[in-house]
């Protein structure tokens, strides 16, 4: 069997519970600070109504979320669980709020791993003290949205924050041992392969163990889909959007763990592009892109030929 050519999720989580693992997706209730006043209302112009948990079926409260997560289907596809605050900004609340809904999703003992996507001006010295003591019993590690490098596409985005704030974030939590997951995206408005570089070279210098990388799609009820409608954005291609996961994977940390190489758009709100509901397209395209001109995560990050030994030997 061919070794794999990046570090994928599925292997890392075997690798460290010992088998196969599971998240649970957790509508925790939150909101954002750029959509409840203190920034803004509108959100980021990609995001819909609902969050980057579009699919979750909110239940009346976490902790019943879990139990019918356990009473389904799904709890027989694996032994091992992640609770995963998905929606929103999962560490905008007081630190006691935090802890309430944090512990109302650690109820089974099947569960190992706790998941919170946040941003990084989410983030602070109390809620870092806290996640920290959750890693007693549970792996805990961060999902930090970074999406650019760039600060003037951020405020395109309208983000909210700038790099100085992810960077603040990251060493938060690395003095506090808690893992980070950074999410960027690829196809931003105006954003080119430069911008690209850029943002793999920023992740580098930052002690980041995961990596979450999102083609930008288009779905209805956003600032971004009055853009597309308006002919004032128009989303790559599925072989640019492969060709770029090629430079970002060759040039990223051969440490880093991949979380996903594409987002899970709805089909019931995406417009554009299209190709990014066919998650198959995406993952062979990659495989096939990267067996045939024989690349592998890492292999232009500082020396090559210890890059490829840190990942074949993983």
């Amino acid at each position: 069997m061919e070794k794999e050519r990046y570090n994928h999720l599925n292997t890392y989580l075997k690798n460290k519970f010992g088998e196969r693992t599971l998240k649970i997706c957790i509508d925790g209730n939150f909101t954002c600070p750029n959509r409840d006043g203190s920034l803004g209302t509108s959100g980021c112009i990609f995001c819909s109504e609902r969050g980057s948990g579009e699919h979750i079926h909110s239940a009346p409260s976490i902790s019943k979320q879990i139990e019918n997560y356990f009473s389904s289907y799904k709890a027989t596809r694996a032994n091992k669980f992640i609770a995963y605050f998905q929606n929103f900004s999962n560490t905008y609340d007081t630190v006691e709020n935090l802890k309430s809904k944090y512990d109302a999703a650690l109820i089974d003992n099947r569960i190992v791993a706790l998941t919170i996507a946040t941003r990084p001006d989410c983030i602070n010295e109390s809620i870092a003290k806290l996640l920290e003591t959750y890693q007693n019993k549970h792996h805990v590690w961060v999902e930090l949205g970074l999406q650019t490098a760039n600060n003037e596409t951020g405020k395109l985005l309208n983000r909210g924050y700038t790099n100085h704030q992810f960077t603040q974030a990251v060493q938060i939590l690395n003095q506090h041992h808690i893992d980070i997951v950074t999410h960027i995206m690829v196809g931003l408005p105006g954003e080119t392969l430069e911008d690209i570089k850029n943002t793999v070279d920023f992740i580098n210098k930052h002690n980041i163990q995961g990596l979450k990388i999102h083609c930008t799609y288009v779905v209805e009820n956003t600032i971004l889909a009055q853009m597309y409608k308006n002919s004032q954005y128009e989303p790559i291609s599925l072989e640019t959007y492969l060709n770029t996961l090629t430079y970002i994977l060759t040039h990223i940390s051969p440490n880093i763990v991949i979380h996903r190489l594409s987002g899970d758009a709805p089909k019931d709100l995406l417009i554009a592009p299209q190709w990014n509901s066919h998650k198959k397209w995406i993952l062979n395209g990659l495989d096939k892109l990267m067996r045939e001109k024989d690349l592998w995560q890492g292999m232009h990050y500082k020396n090559e030929e210890d890059a490829k030994a840190n990942l074949l030997s993983s």
